[in-house]
């Protein structure tokens, strides 16, 4: 592994730290969440046809850049230093590589450019909030996590020509606002069960939840008689032998490697997130003084913040890391650092509100947005002990049977 980041990859931290410095302070976080749609469409403008960053790790065959998770994980860190509400973790990290891996080749050409180009958003929907055994980031994904055949879950039935869905998904992010549900369900019952992915424009209700984060909008998804379309029709077949999203094709496996990328790009946010809070820490202890003196120059207070410094800077190695071997095609670690990721923030986030002092414990400080974006990242992708429990489980460091990773 190369360590030593590329002139364009410099570039795209640069320019983008710009525009989000310029863009997307705290208060124009708050306002962003508090809109219909969760974020700032003008600003979601800029970062997808001036910066080009949804199609960013998409082949230029899609209308994408042709760069890859790496190149995303830096975004994404830059991304989560401002804490910047967009479509882009469902639309471009989650959505679009499951599309790119199961679609036919008329529902890549259609789907895949519009996404690149931010035109269209998407959104990943999962039944019930089983999104990161899905993924396979907290146990095997080869599970009934769809419905297994029984009551509950997404279910597909397939009547005059035509697919329809029932059931439920809880935890869809961006699935309020998104113009395309990627949505997973199971079909066959127990004779033939499998799960496929649909692809739904409209019918479902969509309701958006409250969230601990509201930086990270969440939907309830219902899904009643809803018309869907199979993702990677059999009868639109091409150059691949599964001819799309067939029964052939392990739905399963893409699952588990867009996971797998999925959770090197969140370490890297939330790696970002607290790099920025621990700065922010920083500047206040220099200022805020007690006994006559700036709280920083007591020993205890630097022990502490350089505890911080060295879980960040270890969470940075482990993402990037992670990163890289995604896009090497290597050993998934994936899950383990962003483990390691989420629990960096987490203490980071906890020490700044501590080390704030009274200002700190009010909501309205921007410490908070940090804190319950930590403490909503681990609910919604953790917990951090499951995450590194089925990676030690996968890597069989205690023995046992073999993990499908």
């Amino acid at each position: 592994m190369d360590a030593t980041f590329t002139a364009e990859q410099d570039e795209i931290r640069r320019t983008l730290r710009e525009l989000l410095l310029k863009r997307c302070g705290p208060e124009d976080v708050r306002a962003a969440v508090r809109t219909t749609d969760g974020y700032d469409p003008a600003l979601w403008e800029s970062l997808a046809q001036q910066l080009g960053l949804p199609g960013l790790a998409l082949p230029e065959a899609y209308g994408g850049v042709g760069c890859s998770t790496t190149e995303m994980a830096l975004a994404a860190e830059e991304l989560g230093r401002a804490l910047a509400p967009s479509p882009l973790l469902a639309s471009a990290v989650l959505s679009a590589p499951v599309v790119l891996a199961l679609g036919s080749r008329s529902q890549r050409a259609a789907l895949l450019p519009r996404i690149a180009s931010g035109e269209l958003t998407a959104a990943l929907a999962v039944p019930g909030a089983a999104l990161t055994t899905a993924l396979g980031l907290t146990g095997d994904n080869r599970g009934d996590w769809a419905g297994g055949g029984r009551a509950g879950g997404v279910q597909a039935r397939q009547a005059d020509g035509a697919w329809r869905l029932y059931g439920q998904a809880d935890q869809v992010l961006d699935g309020h606002s998104a113009d395309l549900l990627v949505v997973a369900a199971h079909t066959g019952g127990f004779a033939r069960s499998r799960t496929l992915f649909f692809l739904v424009r409209e019918g479902a209700t969509r309701v958006r939840q409250t969230s601990l984060d509201e930086t990270r909008s969440q939907s309830r998804i219902q899904l009643r008689d809803v018309t869907a379309e199979l993702l990677g029709d059999r009868d639109d077949r091409d150059d691949r032998d599964d001819g799309g999203g067939g029964e052939s094709v392990d739905v399963d496996g893409v699952l588990a490697a867009v996971g797998d990328s999925a959770a090197a790009v969140l370490a890297a946010e939330a790696v970002g997130a607290a790099d920025r809070v621990l700065e922010r820490t920083v500047e206040y202890v220099k200022q805020r003084e007690q006994f006559g003196r700036a709280i920083g120059s007591f020993q205890a207070v630097k022990h502490r913040l350089a505890d911080l410094y060295v879980q960040v800077q270890a969470a940075r190695s482990a993402a990037y890391y992670a990163a890289w071997a995604a896009a090497e095609g290597r050993e998934r670690t994936g899950g383990l650092a962003l483990a390691q990721a989420l629990e960096a923030l987490r203490t980071t986030a906890s020490e700044a509100v501590q080390l704030h002092g009274g200002i700190g414990f009010t909501w309205e400080h921007e410490a908070h947005l940090y804190f319950k974006r930590a403490a909503g990242d681990e609910l919604l992708f953790g917990p951090v002990h499951r995450l590194r429990a089925y990676a030690a489980e996968a890597a069989r460091l205690f023995g046992g049977g073999e993990v499908a990773v």
